[in-house]
C-alpha cells in the first residue's frame, strides 16, 4: 500500500479547516440572572427537597435572562460581554408565588415580580444577542425540570412551601451574569457547563 506523504502546506491546510470547523460549530446558549450565595444555598436546599421526592436533573438556582439561542462560542461570548455592558448594575428580584408549567424546563418555579427592573435587564441583553422571544418575558427561577403529571406538580408545589414556608416573600439580587451552554435536547443537563461570567457592578 502506498504511503501519501503530507506536505507542510497540506497540513497547513488540514489544520485552517479544523479551525473553520471549530469557528462555525454552533451550540445552544442561555444567559442566567444568578443570585447571591447566601440566596443561592437557600434556594438549592428548596430544591434538593423537591429532587427528593420527585427526581430530575441538578442545576444551578438562575433566573433566565436570555432564552436558548444557537450561536457559535465565539458569537456567543461577543454577545454576552455587549449583554453585560449594557446590564451592568446588581439588580433585584421578588417572588410572587410558587408555580408550576406545561413543559419540562417550566416544571415548578418561583414566578418573580416583573418589575421594570428585572424586565428592563432581560431586553437589553436580549438586544445584544438579537434575541426575539415569541412570548412575553416571564421571570421565574425553576426549582424542578421534570416531567410530571398535573398531580405530581400540585404536590410538588405543596412541598415546596413546606420545605420554606417564607419563600413567597424572598426579594434578592442578581449579582451576576453567566453565559451557559444549555442543550435543550439534553434533558439530563450533563452537557450543560458554564462558558463565561460576569460580575454586575453594585454601584
Amino acid at each position: 500500500m502506498q504511503k501519501v506523504q503530507l506536505t507542510e502546506a497540506d497540513t497547513k491546510t488540514e489544520e485552517k479547516v479544523k479551525l473553520t470547523e471549530a469557528e462555525n460549530k454552533t451550540d445552544v446558549y442561555s444567559v442566567w440572572g444568578l443570585p447571591s450565595e447566601e440566596v443561592s444555598n437557600r434556594v438549592k436546599k428548596l430544591m434538593n427537597g423537591l429532587r427528593s421526592e420527585f427526581g430530575g436533573a441538578q442545576f444551578e438556582p438562575h433566573v433566565t435572562v436570555v432564552g436558548a439561542i444557537k450561536l457559535s462560542e465565539e458569537e456567543a461570548r461577543d454577545k454576552f460581554r455587549k449583554g453585560c455592558g449594557e446590564v451592568k448594575k446588581v439588580y433585584s428580584g421578588t417572588v410572587e408565588k410558587v408555580d408550576v408549567g406545561t413543559f419540562f424546563y417550566q416544571c415548578v418555579y418561583l414566578l418573580l415580580h416583573p418589575t421594570t427592573e428585572v424586565v428592563e435587564a432581560s431586553a437589553r441583553c436580549c438586544r445584544s444577542f438579537g434575541y426575539n422571544s415569541s412570548s412575553p418575558y416571564m421571570p421565574h427561577m425553576s426549582l424542578l425540570y421534570a416531567d410530571l403529571t398535573d398531580e405530581e406538580k400540585k404536590k410538588a408545589q405543596e412541598k415546596a412551601y413546606i420545605l420554606d414556608e417564607s419563600i413567597d416573600n424572598m426579594s434578592f439580587q442578581i449579582t451576576r451574569l453567566a453565559l451557559y451552554k444549555t442543550d435543550t435536547e439534553d434533558k439530563s443537563l450533563e452537557s450543560w457547563e458554564k462558558i463565561e461570567e460576569y460580575n454586575l457592578s453594585a454601584n
